[in-house]
Formats: C-alpha cells, sequence, structure tokens
C-alpha cells in the first residue's frame, strides 16, 4: 500500500507542475504488477510535495485486506463506485471502459492531519491518479467547508490486474470521499469524469465520447462531463435514454451525483484558509 498525509496548506500548489505531471484521460488497463508506476513517480511526488503532501510509506509488503486496519469504535463508511476511461481494444484502438474503485472513509477523535492509503491489490492506482486524487480529495473538502485533518481514507480498486493511470477519475473519487464524511450518497447509475481545478471547478479531460458510450454499455444513467470540451473529442451524440450533464463548479457536480448540496447548513466545519 501507499500511504499519504497531509502536512501543510495546500496554497503553494504550483498549478503548472500538477498540469505537466500527467495526461488529462483516464486509462484502464489490464497490466502486470507494479507496470505503469515509475516513470511518473517523481513528477507526481514533487507536485504533492508542493501541495503539501508527504509520503509515508510504499510498497509495503501486506494483502490489501490486511492492510486496512479500522478501530471497531471509530465510525466509517464505504462505497464501491464506477469510473470512466479508455483502454486499447486487441486491435490496438481505443474503446471506453467502465472500472470500480473502493473508497473507505474514517472518521477519528484527533486532529493530526487527513491519511489517504493506496492499496496495491488486487488492482493498482498509478502514482500521477495518486496526486490527482489527493487534490481533489483536498479542494472538494474545502469547497465544502469541511475540515479534513480528522480523515483516514482508503483507495482501492477491486479487480486484480487492473491499473488505473490517468487524473479523469480524480473528481469523482474526491467528491465519493466528501459525500462519506457528510452521509450522502451516490446511486450506482451516475459518475463524472473529471478533475477538480485549484478554484473548484471541474476540469477538461478527453476521451468523453468513449467513457460515454462505454458508461452506455454498463447501463449508467447519468453522466457528468466537464462544461469545457477538450479539443481532441471534436462532435458527438449522447446515447438514447442517457443523461450525459456538463458542470462547471465541483458544488455542481455534488448536488448533481448526490441531490443534496455540498455546503449544508449546520452540518460542515467552517474552517479559514
Amino acid at each position: 500500500m501507499v500511504v499519504y498525509t497531509k502536512f501543510m496548506e495546500s496554497g503553494c500548489y504550483n498549478q503548472d507542475e500538477s498540469r505537466r505531471s500527467g495526461t488529462t484521460a483516464l486509462d484502464v488497463n489490464r497490466a502486470s504488477a507494479g507496470h505503469g508506476h515509475g516513470g511518473r513517480r517523481s513528477l507526481a511526488t514533487r507536485a504533492l510535495t508542493a501541495a503539501g503532501w508527504i509520503l509515508l510509506a510504499a510498497a509495503i509488503a501486506a494483502p490489501a485486506a490486511e492492510a486496512k486496519h479500522i478501530r471497531p469504535d471509530l465510525p466509517w463508511r464505504e462505497q464501491l463506485i464506477r469510473i470512466l476511461g479508455t483502454t486499447l481494444d486487441r486491435d490496438q484502438n481505443p474503446v471506453g471502459v467502465v472500472a470500480e474503485i473502493v473508497v473507505t472513509f474514517v472518521q477519528r477523535n484527533d486532529r493530526r492531519g487527513i491519511e489517504i492509503t493506496f492499496e496495491t491489490e488486487p488492482g493498482r492506482i498509478s502514482y500521477t491518479s495518486q496526486a490527482a486524487v489527493l487534490l481533489a480529495i483536498d479542494r472538494t473538502a474545502r469547497a465544502a467547508h469541511l475540515n479534513s485533518d480528522s480523515w483516514t481514507v482508503f483507495v482501492a480498486v477491486p479487480s486484480p490486474g487492473v491499473t488505473v493511470y490517468g487524473e479523469s477519475l480524480s473528481a469523482m473519487v474526491g467528491i465519493t470521499v466528501v459525500a462519506l464524511a457528510k452521509g450522502d450518497f451516490i446511486p450506482p447509475d451516475r459518475v463524472i469524469t473529471g478533475t477538480v481545478t485549484r478554484d473548484g471547478h471541474i476540469g477538461t479531460v478527453g476521451g468523453i465520447p468513449l467513457k460515454v458510450e462505454a458508461a452506455h454499455e454498463a447501463h449508467m444513467h447519468r453522466v457528468l462531463i466537464p462544461e469545457e470540451q477538450h479539443v481532441s473529442d471534436g462532435d458527438w451524440r449522447t446515447p438514447f435514454l442517457m443523461q450525459v450533464s456538463a458542470v462547471g463548479t465541483v458544488s455542481d457536480a455534488y448536488q448533481a451525483l448526490t441531490d443534496q448540496p455540498l455546503q449544508s447548513n449546520g452540518a460542515a466545519v467552517l474552517v479559514e484558509y
């Protein structure tokens, strides 16, 4: 597993460095264990360090089921979510794909800082994807005016042999973590593809037509996409009986996914930054 903790404010985060640290599309590939992790690690780690994250432990030899220790006296919630990506078929043509992520949220009693663990079994999440997810969680929590210092989060890919690359899963994971913290729920037929920018907007990603088609084939009914279209996507049609909605902010996305407001009166712990 790979564990991160937040040790300082992320106001010093360099947005240009983040833009260089990964791609805008999410690739979900059947890969050998460890493939695709090393090449991007230094860039992703530099971006995380600039954002105030520190790597506590990496490549700990423990199965995912054994690595996730949750004290029985602490409240916790868990949700299986779907994410949209692209991969290559047998003829090396790009196609859309729907993958699954398990997100576990634990509410601790201390204020030592948020801790996020990425499990390395059964599937894996690349370092660039981890960097994007960390920032999305932080930025969504800030947009909700929630203090995340007492949160512990586990993120796992339940499918063996699957490695997740790219950044477009990050908005879905970030919103899911905040939803679990607030006691809200995202229906399994709803999904978003995109990133969360520093100012709380949904960032542009590519491969939207392929991802929407994959979501349709998986019988998903609502897909949220960024307002700004990627230049490589061109024109495309919405599949029959599917709702595809462009959203501008993480607040709009949260409302559409959970049917609840991101900022709940009296429920959030307000924090000054």
